[in-house]
């Protein structure tokens, strides 16, 4: 790759190196995802993780019942309503996973060159020779000489905490392993990881199905996020099923991409989700490690062209435990930005981690800093080459607006919108000014009672890179007459002044339905 096609400007000032950071009302446009669990689950810790920069609340049903999850939601809406910032809601199906049965949570001792059978007889007692599973199909799945890899869920990969093991032999529903390194597995969950081996069990299995239709329709859950998605068919399952759950329709579906199997259909996969996870923990054990970038890469500008928000996760591991970063992490925080990436998705960093404000805080600052230098005329010119002529009316006009904002310097893009969709489509042109997006509330009835939509598309879009929800008030509909245009435009502004990212004397470009016409306008303001 030349360096005229990184994703950078050119050239860095050293100057702006050592100029301090500056803090401000948005920490950074790139959003950040963090999983509620035991050391993030006060109202008070989620208060101080809103106001560091976190936008989307992640619970991961592969631990922890209903119960305690909900505990913590009720949590994040007190935390929500003191702190005034909005937070959307992901759920994090468990899937095919396959984990170690530890119910006494007792500690595992694993020996280097040692032998360990891998049973599916549940009811077994966990040992450093015996560890019972809950999957019988592994010893069909599997043959002499694959790798199987073991550790804490949310493992780090490091050696003393996850073991690698090979397949010797398969005894009749047992598989016989040689432990490749000495390791020490404590606490409850211990996820297996067969490397590029189909594991025959459904994407979305029924108590996943039973969390969804319970937990998830009771808290109308903004994102689902669907754990080891292997091919579109998966994803068009779990639509058929949110789609007969009433609220859950609307739903978003993120494919959780984390095996070989993900990645060959990544181009279908794409197409039918509307958003991307990069599981990077597992995918990491399936690619070699020299390939691990390019898969980043490659798929980070799919994403981009298709519009679509791709979420990176794993980051920061050594933050669960340290307050600072490896300069290795901080160097990819960065690179997932320049690569193109919408968010950052924090797991164990502030699930069980030590510092999840802190973590949250330092990966904001450095997606700030990384925005500063994202060479975002190449990513125009280049997004514009790729959807190609003749454009659709919505992506001239939010091309338009973005080219438009740049030229005149705008401070901020306000886009009015109801579904969400155009606001989407201007932040795909990545420009460099947050993009406000005005949602307005569509007035709907099913005979029996009138409801406002608009909370939903307001939430989703919490996922995407420089985008600011803004909800309108319902008695201004999207399409109108330009007296109710000021005014809302105005509640917008003053929105803008108020969060410090709109100054008198600044310029403005709107975006706004008038009648059948989509007008984009530029405004200066006054004191």
């Amino acid at each position: 790759m030349h360096s005229n096609h990184l994703l950078l400007e050119e050239p860095i000032r050293m100057a702006s190196i050592l100029e301090p950071s500056k803090a401000s009302f948005f920490p950074a446009m790139t959003k950040i995802v963090g999983t509620l669990g035991p050391k993030s689950r006060s109202v008070e810790v989620i208060s101080s993780c809103l106001n560091a920069g976190m936008s989307v609340a992640r619970f991961d049903f592969s631990w922890g019942d209903p119960e305690y999850h909900q505990e913590t939601l009720n949590n994040l809406k007190a935390a929500v309503k003191s702190t005034k910032k909005l937070c959307a809601v992901m759920l994090d199906t468990v899937g095919p996973e396959l984990q170690v049965v530890n119910r006494g949570e007792k500690i595992i001792e694993l020996k280097g060159d040692g032998l360990v059978i891998l049973t599916p007889d549940q009811g077994q007692e966990p040992s450093s020779e015996l560890l019972p599973i809950n999957f019988d199909g592994l010893s069909k799945a599997v043959t002499k000489g694959d790798t199987v890899f073991i550790g804490q869920y949310l493992f780090t990969g490091s050696e003393t905490t996850s073991a690698w093991l090979e397949v010797s032999e398969v005894k009749g529903d047992d598989v016989v392993c040689v432990v490749k390194n000495s390791a020490t597995l404590a606490g409850s969950l211990f996820t297996l990881h067969i490397s590029q081996v189909h594991i025959d069990l459904p994407t979305l299995s029924d108590k996943d199905k039973q969390v969804i239709s319970s937990w998830g329709l009771q808290n109308k859950i903004d994102f689902l996020s669907l754990s080891y998605t292997r091919h579109a068919e998966d994803v068009r399952q779990a639509r058929e099923y949110l789609s007969k759950l009433g609220d859950l329709s609307q739903t978003q579906i993120f494919a959780k991409i984390e095996n070989m199997e993900g990645l060959t259909h990544f181009d279908e996969i794409l197409q039918e989700a509307d958003g991307i996870i990069l599981s990077r923990g597992n995918l990491g054990i399936d690619l070699p490690p020299e390939k691990v970038f390019l898969f980043q890469k490659a798929a980070l500008y799919k994403c981009n062209m298709a519009g679509k928000p791709a979420v990176v996760t794993r980051v920061v591991d050594s933050m669960t435990d340290n307050l600072r970063p490896t300069r290795a992490e901080a160097t990819d925080v960065a690179n997932a930005v320049l690569d193109g990436s919408d968010a950052i998705l924090l797991g164990a960093e502030t699930l069980r981690g030590l510092y999840p404000v802190d973590t949250i805080s330092t990966v904001g600052k450095i997606c700030a800093e990384a925005e500063k230098v994202f060479n975002q005329d190449l990513y125009f010119k280049r997004t514009v080459k790729y959807v190609g002529e003749p454009m659709t009316h919505l992506e001239s006009i939010a091309s338009s607006a973005v080219r438009a904002a740049i030229k005149v310097k705008a401070s901020v893009i306000i886009c009015f919108t109801s579904s969400g969709r155009a606001a989407r489509l201007i932040a795909k042109y990545r420009p460099t000014m947050p993009v406000l997006s005005v949602v307005i509330p569509r007035l709907k009835t099913n005979q029996l009672k009138w409801s406002f939509t608009g909370a939903f598309e307001a939430r989703q879009s919490l996922l995407v890179r420089g985008l600011y929800p803004m909800l309108a008030d319902p008695r201004h509909p999207a399409e109108s007459t330009s007296s109710t245009n000021e005014s809302v435009l105005k509640v917008a502004l003053d929105h803008g002044k108020a969060s410090g990212v709109v100054k008198s004397h600044d310029r403005v470009v709107v975006c706004q339905k008038v009648g059948d016409a989509s007008v984009v306008k530029i405004i200066e303001l006054e004191d």
